[in-house]
């Protein structure tokens, strides 16, 4: 009979935070705000890093250390012959702040 109470207690309790949880995220959109990680790499690193893949000479070593990024991290964004990834497509699509 106890745990039922504590059992009751502990799923009203998780039903407040995501109800306050929920509220907050929609005050921080209605203001404007987003949430999430921010790029890597800007929109005109993606595009260098667009260019530079398109061509066959690229070292890819010396592009990510003048990007100051890991190899994993330049692939996420561009391909390996140049053509824009899902993340170089959302950096390019996103609105400046």
């Amino acid at each position: 009979m106890v745990f039922g109470i504590f059992a009751t207690l502990a799923e009203f309790e998780r039903d407040m935070i995501r109800e306050r949880t929920m509220a907050g995220l929609a005050a921080a959109r209605a203001r404007g705000r987003k949430g999430g990680r921010k790029f890597a790499l800007s929109k005109a690193q993606v595009r260098l890093a667009q260019a530079a893949m398109a061509q066959r000479d690229t070292s890819v070593s010396d592009l990510c250390k003048e990007l100051g990024i890991e190899r994993v991290t330049l692939y996420r964004y561009v391909g390996p012959n140049g053509e824009l990834r899902d993340y170089g497509q959302r950096v390019l699509a996103a609105k400046t702040r």
